[in-house]
């Protein structure tokens, strides 16, 4: 497998400079596929294992329906092909985090990331016997069931959104059974952690381990502890956007707020009811050359403190923003964010804060499409490759137009 000079990647607005329709598309996917994992599959130390990842990844993305090891080796002599492929993703010992970040480092140099999105995956499963499966809500679905959940780390550029990173949360009741662990070969580092800390290790292994710029940090964060997740990211120097629930509590220190609240603790919903008067229209562009201007919703953003007790040290409370989101007669505030991005416009912290939706958006359209969440094998190392090479999938999808769009997916949900 040879490296070309340069990747024909597409960026958005482009389309392949080919002719011939579907078949055109497939040409220039099959030369995004060979040039990416020429550069993901350097860290592989034999040739079997980097044509093993291709026929993987070709798998991932051109098989229909299911994309279990048994399907995909359809593709590649059947029986003996899902031999050498379960081998290759469950028993093999090629580690998945340098081909992760050879994938963040190329996208940076492509299109470097204006944001990284923290964005928790559920995935359902009929037994107990997958690494870390356990009794959890699934918000999509409104109900307790028997799943396995990750949190992904995603790279959103001006013309991409992939996953570069993924953490798979294990319950105390897989890390304290020996015997699980052992038999999914838990490593015997890991140790419990919260979701949302798995969220912010997941983001500072791409920052502090692999060395990609600092980013904001954008997540929804209503259901985590948002004060400890505001303590490790400001110790860590990342800049972040959470989107927070009603009940958060907070200190109002804002000039522009009446002096009867300077200090004084209140729900960020009461806060933001009070910061009423302050709501300014947030007016935006379309794209292209001489777009209309639109007028896209109300902001509001007052100066918070997170309450002393907590935090461990105060000055991490200081300089946050609480962000309120409405529309015009509408229900306000539609949306809480806390943020200590002090110096942008509020629409510009708006515009941020919907990194979230268009991740959902690609989740749905090419992530699941190359099966992000089918993996059904049982091992720790086995989840990881697999969604390593899940994520090299969407990047070709998406780095060669080949993704399905999104009036698609509309159509069939």
């Amino acid at each position: 497998m040879q490296t070309r000079a340069h990747t024909p990647t597409r960026i958005r607005g482009e389309e392949p400079a080919l002719a011939g329709g579907e078949a055109a598309r497939e040409v220039f996917q099959d030369a995004v596929l060979e040039e990416l994992t020429s550069v993901l599959f350097k860290s592989l130390p034999r040739s079997d294992q980097r044509r093993r990842g291709l026929e993987y990844v070709q798998g991932l993305l051109g098989v229909e329906g299911r994309k279990s090891i048994r399907n995909i080796s359809s593709l590649f002599g059947g029986e003996a092909a899902e031999q050498s492929l379960h081998h290759f993703i469950s028993g093999s010992t090629w580690d998945w985090e340098p081909v992760r970040r050879a994938l963040a480092r190329h996208l940076e140099e492509i299109s470097p990331a204006r944001a990284y999105v923290l964005r928790p995956m559920v995935i359902p499963k009929a037994g107990d016997s997958s690494v870390g499966v356990d009794r959890r809500f699934c918000p999509s679905r409104g109900q307790i069931m028997n799943a396995q959940q990750a949190v992904g780390v995603w790279a959103v550029s001006d013309e991409h959104s992939t996953p570069i990173n993924w953490r798979l949360h294990l319950p105390e009741t897989w890390l304290e059974d020996e015997a699980r662990r052992r038999q999914a070969a838990i490593p015997e580092t890991l140790l419990p952690e919260t979701l949302d800390q798995a969220g912010v290790e997941a983001y500072l292994g791409i920052t502090r381990d692999w060395g990609l710029p600092v980013r904001p940090v954008v997540m929804d964060a209503r259901e985590a502890d948002a004060a400890g997740t505001v303590r490790r990211l400001r110790a860590a120097g990342a800049p972040m956007l959470l989107r927070v629930g009603a009940n958060l509590r907070l200190s109002a220190a804002d000039p522009g707020m009446p002096r009867t609240t300077a200090g004084l603790e209140m729900t960020a919903h009461q806060l933001m009811l009070m910061a009423r008067p302050l709501r300014q229209p947030v007016i935006q562009r379309r794209p292209g050359p001489g777009g209309a201007a639109v007028h896209t919703g109300l902001t509001a953003a007052v100066r918070v403190r997170l309450p002393r007790r907590a935090v461990r040290r105060p000055a991490w409370c200081r300089d946050l923003l609480l962000l309120g989101v409405g529309e015009n007669g509408g229900r306000w505030p539609a949306e809480l964010w806390l943020t200590d991005i002090t110096d942008l416009h509020p629409a510009q912290l708006l515009r941020l804060s919907r990194l979230t939706h268009r991740v959902d958006r690609d989740f749905a359209r090419i992530a699941e499409r190359v099966g992000i969440r089918d993996f059904s094998g049982r091992s720790y190392s086995g989840w990881h490759r697999h969604a390593t090479l899940a994520s090299a999938a969407h990047a070709i999808a998406v780095l060669s137009g080949t993704a399905v769009p999104e009036t698609e997916v509309a159509r069939a949900s």
